[in-house]
Formats: C-alpha cells, sequence, structure tokens
C-alpha cells in the first residue's frame, strides 16, 4: 500500500477523533467526487444506490467486482480518503465479509460499511449471532490491513420493517465490541431515537442523511451526540432530479429556461482536472 493511502487512512482516522462532527459526501463517479472536493468536502463516500443507479440497477443488484471498480475510480479522482458502501459485504458468510474488506483495502479505500441485512424478503436480517460473526471477520480482516481502515457496521432494523430500539442498540453495541471502528443505523425517526443511540455507544456513529422527515441540520445531529454525517443517495438523486426536470422541460414544454441556472461547460470544467 503506497505512502498515500497510508496519509488518507491517517487523515480519515482522524476526522473522527476531532471534537466536531463532519459530513462525509457520497460521490457517484469520478466526476462529482472531484466536484466535492472542489467543494471542501474533507472527505467522500460511495453509495451502493447511485453505483447502482449509474449502471442502469436497482440498488443491490451490483456485483461485488463492480463496486470496487466503482469506488477505485473515486479513489483516484481526488486525494481525499473514501469509504465504500459494501452493503452485505456480498456473501452471506463470514469470509465473504472477510474477503471483501481485504479487497477494499487493496482498492485504496480508507474505510467500508458492512450492513446486517440478508436481502432475504422472508427474513431481512441476519440472527445477531450470524451478524456479530460477520462484523468480527470483517475487522479482523481490516486490522491485517498495513495501514488504518475504518469499519464501519450498520444495524439495519430501521429501514428492513423492525423498527426495534432496544435491538437496534443491542446490535450495534455487540458490533462495536467485535471490532467496528464506527456504527450505523439508518432510518433513525427523531432526534431522541439518535440521542439515545449515540449515548449507548463509545465508538463512533454515522448518521445517514438523506430520508424525507428523517433528516435533520448538521448542528442538531452534532448535539445529538453523531461524529460523522453520510449523504446516501441523496446527492445523486439531487442530480437526477434536476436532469428530470430539465428533460420534460425540453420533452413537454419546447423550452430551455433550465439552461439558465445551470453550470455553464467552464465552470464545470474548473472542476475536472487533465
Amino acid at each position: 500500500m503506497s505512502s498515500t493511502q497510508t496519509e488518507k487512512a491517517a487523515r480519515f482516522l482522524a476526522l473522527h477523533t476531532a471534537p466536531k462532527a463532519f459530513v462525509i459526501a457520497n460521490a457517484w463517479d469520478a466526476g462529482s467526487a472531484r466536484i466535492l472536493a472542489g467543494l471542501g468536502y474533507e472527505a467522500l463516500a460511495t453509495s451502493s444506490g447511485a453505483c447502482a443507479g449509474t449502471l442502469g440497477r436497482r440498488d443491490g443488484r451490483v456485483t461485488r467486482d463492480e463496486a470496487l471498480a466503482h469506488a477505485r475510480a473515486i479513489v483516484a479522482a481526488t486525494d481525499l480518503p473514501v469509504s465504500a458502501d459494501l452493503e452485505k459485504g456480498f456473501g452471506d458468510s463470514p469470509a465473504d465479509t472477510a474477503l471483501t474488506i481485504r479487497l477494499a483495502g487493496e482498492a485504496g479505500l480508507a474505510g467500508g460499511s458492512i450492513e446486517d441485512a440478508s436481502g432475504d424478503k422472508a427474513k431481512p436480517l441476519y440472527d445477531l449471532g450470524h451478524a456479530l460473526e460477520r462484523i468480527a471477520a470483517a475487522a479482523q480482516a481490516a486490522r491485517a490491513l498495513h495501514c488504518d481502515f475504518m469499519l464501519t457496521a450498520r444495524a439495519e432494523n430501521f429501514v428492513r420493517g423492525n423498527p426495534d430500539i432496544d435491538d437496534t442498540i443491542r446490535r450495534l453495541q455487540s458490533f462495536e465490541a467485535a471490532g467496528a471502528d464506527v456504527l450505523m443505523a439508518p432510518g433513525l425517526p427523531d432526534l431522541e431515537s439518535i440521542r439515545i443511540v449515540c449515548a449507548s455507544l463509545k465508538k463512533p456513529f454515522n448518521f445517514m442523511a438523506g430520508i424525507k422527515g428523517k433528516s435533520f441540520s448538521v448542528a442538531e445531529l452534532e448535539a445529538a451526540g453523531v461524529k460523522r454525517i453520510s449523504l446516501a443517495t441523496s446527492l445523486y438523486r439531487a442530480a437526477m432530479s434536476g436532469m428530470i426536470d430539465a428533460a420534460r422541460e425540453v420533452k413537454d414544454k419546447g423550452s430551455f429556461g433550465y439552461l439558465e441556472g445551470s453550470l455553464t461547460t467552464p465552470e464545470l470544467s474548473g472542476y475536472m482536472r487533465e
């Protein structure tokens, strides 16, 4: 692993130990990564949903090789540390999560997340014991890498039909004890729930912004104990919303009013490097 990756990993770790919360912005390709870096973000993440969208697919329909190729493109685009959304680790077994983390480190990533969602509609969440084994294997693989790697463990209860805060805390605490560096529980409904979860943990908590009615200001989240705020697919969805609105205007009205509020080609090019 290069000294550049080591330095990125050190900066990423430092963000998690700094006094204030920080926002990790989710890019969906090299161009968006460069724009976000140009806007002053200190770290980037991938989004499984956005990655799938760039391939014309729904979330969860991307292979490990495709996700890592996507991550490598974003890693190469800037000098910012990048953490990857690695879904459930592209397999059900602890060995699968370990392999995914090892390959993520080799791809130049500074971190990555593993979730406890099974992908099985009949049983959306892994049993806690199995979920714990998967995180423990991922943590062991992360520690075996040659530079720091921030492993995020995700408890998916609130977005998988089981909005049980007690079980969510139990899972997060188990993942914390198993070696996860960051904890995450997408879909928490309110600031009080976020406070309760953060107070139950010793390690940094990542709040996922991007759900209507369940996203809060950076100041509010920091006060609740959140250390890291990710944006999931929200920036990608915002970009696609603009594209759809503009395309509909042209098709339905025959006008081009969207151009008046758009970046010019030179302005956009200013974020790109040769």
